[in-house]
């Protein structure tokens, strides 16, 4: 509270510099999708919740995967607000894009119609204290903020959000909330920054379902004029904390205790950045407190807690310039590799059946995937893409089809996923981006 009056006092005492300043605002936006052909699918429809899980094989489409309409307007020269409608992951359950198989509706109107949502409103406070803002609304997270104070995230150095997420916005880890954040420098070039927000851990689009909130840090430096960057994220959600777990017979409470169950992310990233080159390497580890739920040989149920890693290693650069020295022709090339099975194989012992917890449906422990981009970006102008490319995504199984625990249950017995087969989406596809009117700040796209 003393921050904020020492703050409130110096803005009333600047306000007669405010007299010249004339509001201002920008209206932004850009969209991308792709045509794709699914050469290859995974006949067991692994995958997730991505775009291309259970579309059959030889299936072709046209769709957008991301529309931005977004506008920022500067009230003052202590305060500015940001608005972004978004429509993204519009997809029908039984659409070709999903498959027969698929169970999830994006966002869509009752007729299956493209509805946009509201992503960003917020508020920023700029020079609430020396280098600091205070941004009050729905936002971008830390480790996600491209605007601000700190322009060189995770994605925007990988540069290429319309080929796809980085690896733990596709675990949907929240890329957006709804809260409030500290973004701020302990240097006045920007060099050395932080980022600090409470949310309601839903994706801001969401209203909360629990008390439970969410917390985000994110730390960064900046060496080699900018050209060096090193990042250290982390959030912490609880996801259930004290729910009772129904017994073994119909309508009692089961002696099996409280489920306490919790996410825990800890994420580095680093990379070299220039016009012409970029190499950068990015890796989690997601901490599952309670995240498996297990039937145990006692019949009773216990909850054990896993991890998930994925380590993401990128290039990309440019092969021509145009002769006015923009980017004329460029390539990418990106390789995930995630496994969620670590303490999956000591949640067996003395175990008849495993499943996840609530809160754990992204981090399917039971299979291991290996993801593979590349493809070359053509840029007949410095705002508009085209970029054909090839989309891999590998599944096997974390435990073996025929193994079994000491107590002689088989491993088959624990989930469905538990398979000797290995299975693979590939996708074909040519990629189109386009930026119109690129808002104030940005320096990707």
């Amino acid at each position: 509270m003393a921050i904020l009056l020492s703050a409130s006092l110096s803005v009333n005492a600047q306000s007669s510099s405010d007299t010249a300043f004339k509001p201002q605002g920008t209206l932004w936006g850009y969209t991308f999708g792709d045509f794709a052909y699914k050469g290859n699918a995974d006949n067991l429809n692994r995958g997730g919740s991505n775009q291309y899980t259970g579309m059959p094989i030889n299936a072709n489409t046209f769709q957008f995967r991301r529309v931005y309409l977004g506008y920022n307007y500067t009230i003052s020269p202590h305060f500015s607000a940001e608005l972004l409608l978004a429509a993204e992951d519009d997809f029908n359950t039984g659409s070709i894009t999903q498959g027969t198989a698929g169970t999830s509706v994006g966002d869509v109107t009752a007729g299956g119609r493209f509805t946009p949502y509201l992503k960003y409103a917020n508020v920023r406070w700029k020079e609430l204290f020396k280098y600091s803002d205070l941004v009050i609304g729905q936002q971008a997270t830390p480790g996600f903020a491209k605007t601000g104070r700190n322009d060189q995230t995770s994605e925007e150095v990988w540069g290429y959000r319309s080929i796809e997420r980085t690896v733990s916005d596709i675990r949907r880890t929240p890329s957006y909330d709804l809260g409030a954040s500290l973004q701020g420098w302990f240097d006045k070039d920007g060099k050395y920054g932080y980022m600090a927000m409470v949310g309601n851990g839903t994706g801001g689009a969401k209203p909360p379902t629990n008390s439970f909130r969410s917390f985000y840090g994110d730390l960064y430096a900046k060496f080699l004029d900018k050209r060096l960057i090193v990042d250290l994220y982390s959030d912490y959600t609880r996801l259930e904390w004290g729910q009772w777990v129904p017994g073994v017979a119909a309508n009692t409470l089961s002696p099996n205790g409280l489920q306490y169950t919790a996410r825990e992310m800890t994420k580095g990233f680093i990379a070299w950045n220039t016009n012409k080159l970029t190499v950068g390497l990015e890796a989690f580890e997601n901490v599952f407190l309670g995240g498996l739920k297990v039937t145990g040989t006692d019949k009773n149920t216990y909850y054990r807690t896993f991890s998930a890693t994925d380590v993401s290693f990128y290039v990309r650069g440019r092969i021509l310039s145009a002769a006015n020295g923009n980017p004329l022709l460029n390539f990418f090339v990106r390789y995930d590799n995630y496994n969620p099975s670590s303490g999956l194989s000591n949640a067996t012992t003395n175990a008849t059946a495993i499943t996840t917890a609530s809160g754990v449906s992204n981090y399917d422990p039971f299979t291991k995937e290996q993801f593979f981009t590349a493809g070359i970006d053509f840029l007949p102008n410095k705002n508009i893409h085209f970029m054909p490319n090839i989309w891999v995504n590998a599944y096997n199984s974390s435990l073996s089809a025929t193994g079994v625990n000491p107590e002689g249950y088989a491993y088959t017995k624990y989930s469905s996923e538990v398979t000797a087969n290995k299975g693979t989406d590939v996708v074909y596809r040519l990629t189109f981006y386009y930026i119109f009117n690129p808002k104030q700040g940005t320096t990707k796209y």
